[in-house]
């Protein structure tokens, strides 16, 4: 997608276009699916941080119609990606609550001698 060059009308070139701004979606989903599958939590939180909200790009049109069935199971690999991201999140974080909750002093009670004259 260049800026500044004339929107195609319809036909072949937007189908085109569409279908490469399709691959850029499904690029990022399918980083963001593997970014999941690494267990790295630290890479995990910083797409949740995310916060800037994807807006296709001007003078496309509506998606063509051979395309349509493509981007609707692109659509829903998405929310199921984010579903599981917004999952790990939440995990990560009440795992990090109980972790600050815990007493790491030792894990058995300690003897008391009380020294008293009978």
């Amino acid at each position: 997608m260049t800026p500044g060059r004339p929107s195609a009308a319809g036909g072949e070139e937007a189908s085109r276009d569409w279908a490469t701004v399709l691959d850029e979606l499904e690029g990022e989903v399918l980083a963001a699916e593997s970014t999941l599958r690494s267990d790295r939590d630290d890479e995990i939180a910083a797409w949740g941080r995310r916060a800037e909200d994807w807006v296709p790009p001007s003078g496309l049109g509506p998606v063509p119609e051979d395309l349509r069935e493509r981007a609707a199971r692109l659509l829903q690999h998405q929310l199921a990606v984010a579903e599981e991201l917004v999952e790990r999140i939440v995990q990560s974080r009440r795992q990090r609550d109980v972790a600050a909750k815990m007493s790491y002093g030792l894990s058995r009670p300690v003897a008391s001698y009380i020294d008293r004259v009978l």
